[in-house]
């Protein structure tokens, strides 16, 4: 399918039967102003999204949603921050439709109606700390470039804060719904877990999925793989301070997890595509399970045909995330660079030759991001 501009499309310099006079032939001036324009709109937007970053990590919007119409000094002292600093701020967000000013009183405030999608009280709702991602991704801007030309890839060690922001956008997540509402959508699920089974997560990070698992289901047993090691001492500081006693961790590469017929459940929250060698990931855990275990692989919904994902909301970012790390710490590894934006066939493929015999999909309202892969090895 071409992605290319439909030949019978009538551009705004045409005459009304669509054919273009000599003039325009060959540049077409109101869609060259109105590209300008757009160019402009994510300039101005890639500015808000670092602006929201550093307004997430400062606690400026948490604040901003508690206080009544302030100055930019009564914000600051609210915040504990430096007001020059906290003044120009309020500048970008102002001019980027995000706070209300009021020039005769010179006061700002954070509508209700835009905190709800910006504070930490938000839970799930909350996008602004999706927004560190864009200056951390930056950050190796350099490197990437590199690669472009060298080829090779960027290490995971380059991205020192990435297991943070991962681990609080799962937060999120998972705080709200992975007990009573992703769970639940492997038929049965919730009556072994009470019973006792043994569970592993594959691909962990810092651990608090697992320790809200073996916080809720007190039979089970818990164990958390993951490489990094940092990540893992999280985890396991998490479980100390909950006093979970059916939790553990392990630092682990999962491409040679190494182990057979040892859990009846194992999960892969937006893990499976980040792997060097996916496809050794999913032999392993299949593998792993037992004869009448469940895998249970959260990832991102989309196409595995670029076509398909033109209308993606998320599209754009979904494949820059994909450039700039995703995929690139992959290719450092020697990998295959699955990309962030494997897709659904993709996805069912690799499943069915790892051993997996039946997979359904299933969604989560409201989630819209994510596809949840039930599979078993039949």
């Amino acid at each position: 399918m071409t992605t290319t501009a439909d030949p019978t499309f009538e551009y705004p310099d045409a005459s009304p039967g669509g054919e273009l006079d000599a003039a325009s032939a060959t540049f077409y001036a109101s869609l060259a102003e109105e590209f300008a324009d757009r160019m402009v709109s994510i300039l101005n937007n890639a500015s808000l999204a670092l602006m929201t970053s550093i307004g997430h990590q400062v606690g400026l919007f948490d604040v901003l949603a508690e206080l009544p119409p302030c100055t930019s000094q009564e914000i600051a002292t609210s915040a504990g921050l430096q007001e020059r600093y906290v003044r120009e701020w309020l500048a970008a967000m102002t001019t980027g439709r995000v706070i209300n000013y009021d020039a005769g009183t010179q006061t700002y405030r954070l509508p209700a109606e835009h905190s709800a999608f910006l504070t930490r009280a938000a839970g799930a709702d909350n996008l602004a700390h999706l927004m560190q991602l864009i200056p951390l991704l930056a950050s190796v801007e350099e490197p990437v470039v590199a690669s472009f030309r060298n080829g090779g890839g960027v290490p995971y060690s380059a991205y020192p804060r990435f297991y943070q922001l991962m681990a609080e956008d799962s937060a999120t997540i998972h705080d709200g719904a992975l007990i009573d509402g992703i769970l639940p959508l492997v038929p049965g699920l919730i009556d072994r877990l009470h019973a006792g089974i043994d569970v592993a997560d594959i691909g962990c990070g810092q651990g608090h999925a697992i320790n809200l698992m073996a916080a809720a289901f007190p039979q089970s047993r818990f164990t958390g793989y993951d490489f990094s090691a940092k990540a893992v001492e999280a985890g396991r500081r998490e479980a100390r301070q909950l006093g979970l006693t059916n939790a553990t961790f392990e630092v682990q590469d999962v491409t040679d997890l190494g182990i057979t017929d040892a859990h009846e459940l194992i999960t892969a929250f937006d893990a499976i595509h980040d792997q060097a060698h996916p496809a050794r990931v999913l032999s392993g855990i299949a593998a792993a399970l037992r004869t009448t275990g469940v895998f249970l692989m959260v990832d991102v919904k989309a196409s595995s045909h670029l076509h398909e994902n033109l209308d993606l909301p998320s599209g754009p970012f979904l494949y820059t995330v994909s450039t700039m790390h995703c995929m690139t710490v992959s290719l450092a590894l020697g990998g295959t660079g699955l990309g962030t934006a494997w897709g659904e066939q993709v996805a069912l493929a690799m499943l069915k030759e790892a051993g997996f015999s039946e997979v359904q999909i299933k969604t989560l309202e409201p989630d819209t991001f994510n596809n949840y892969y039930i599979a078993t090895r039949g």
